[in-house]
């Protein structure tokens, strides 16, 4: 599976609504009109409605039924705007726009209109990477810093389901450490332990769990037969559970700069997916991650 597999899947699909909080942004423009050249969902844009108009004349679109505008008199208003579109259902998926992440995820987090479910919220990256016949899922990169291991275990479950959505049939899950033995002195080897026996008891379900591993025994099998290193899970990860965020971060970041990799990445956790790219991610991630937002609605 590649990413562009979800473009072509995505247009398969019953259309979905995107809504974009303060979506006055040229590459955010340049995402969706992709999108709807490639038929992968249709648009509403809250925000500064001057700004978006001219930015659509400046791709050569206007506004149309597949292509809403709405005014609103501030990203604040824009992010409130666009999320209770979602959560009333004349909207599928929430998308991130030239509004801060701290703003969009207050919307999101509003008791009134907003979208939490009670689950943990989380980043799931899709990796295409060179050289793979999948994809690799890496999680959780952006959201939860240092979490504990009911936290860790609602983050597999995000990633889990997720991926199950795009397709991948019980997904192979590495909780990542520093090495492949239990050691008391570090906490990730303990949380990978017993999320593997969580996993055992059916308390993370439709996946198998195995770890801790270390990143090159999760996704090479010859380095997991060089160590001796058994299991359903060893060199044959699909998602890779790191530890906290700097190590997501820096594994994410990784791919992409030193590895080329591509990616498309979601919030999930909430009642509908959330497309979270930054201002340094390119049109072609944001594409990918509208792709894997509307396939995993």
């Amino acid at each position: 599976m590649h990413l562009e597999n979800l473009i072509q899947e995505a247009t398969h699909l019953p259309d979905k609504v995107v809504a974009v909080a303060a979506a006055e942004d040229e590459e955010v423009i340049e995402a969706v009109k992709m999108a709807l050249e490639k038929e992968i969902a249709s648009f509403q844009l809250f925000g500064e409605e001057g700004k978006i108009l001219s930015l659509l004349q400046n791709q050569g679109l206007e506004a149309s039924e597949r292509l809403k505008v709405i005014s609103c008199c501030n990203p604040d208003e824009a992010a409130a705007m666009a999320v209770q579109a979602v959560s009333s259902g004349q909207a599928d998926v929430l998308m991130k726009g030239m509004v801060p992440t701290a703003r969009i995820l207050k919307a999101v987090l509003n008791k009134e209109y907003g979208l939490r479910t009670g689950k943990v919220l989380s980043h799931v990256a899709a990796f295409e990477v060179t050289g793979y016949d999948r994809l690799v899922f890496v999680t959780d990169a952006a959201m939860n810093i240092t979490p504990d291991l009911q936290q860790k275990a609602d983050i597999i479950q995000n990633a889990v389901d997720v991926a199950v959505k795009i397709g991948v049939e019980t997904p192979k899950v590495a909780p990542i450490a520093a090495v492949e033995v239990v050691n008391p002195s570090m906490e990730a080897t303990l949380d990978a332990a017993a999320l593997s026996k969580m996993n055992n008891r059916g308390q993370i379900k439709n996946c198998v769990v195995d770890g801790p591993l270390a990143l090159d025994n999760a996704v090479s099998i010859e380095a997991a037969e060089h160590k001796g290193i058994r299991g359903e899970v060893a060199g044959r990860a699909d998602i890779l559970l790191v530890p906290n965020i700097e190590t997501g971060n820096a594994l994410y970041k990784s791919l992409i700069y030193f590895a080329r990799a591509k990616v498309g990445a979601v919030i999930a956790g909430a009642k509908a997916p959330i497309v979270l790219t930054s201002r340094a991610d390119t049109a072609e991630s944001k594409l990918y991650s509208i792709a894997l937002a509307v396939r995993a609605v």
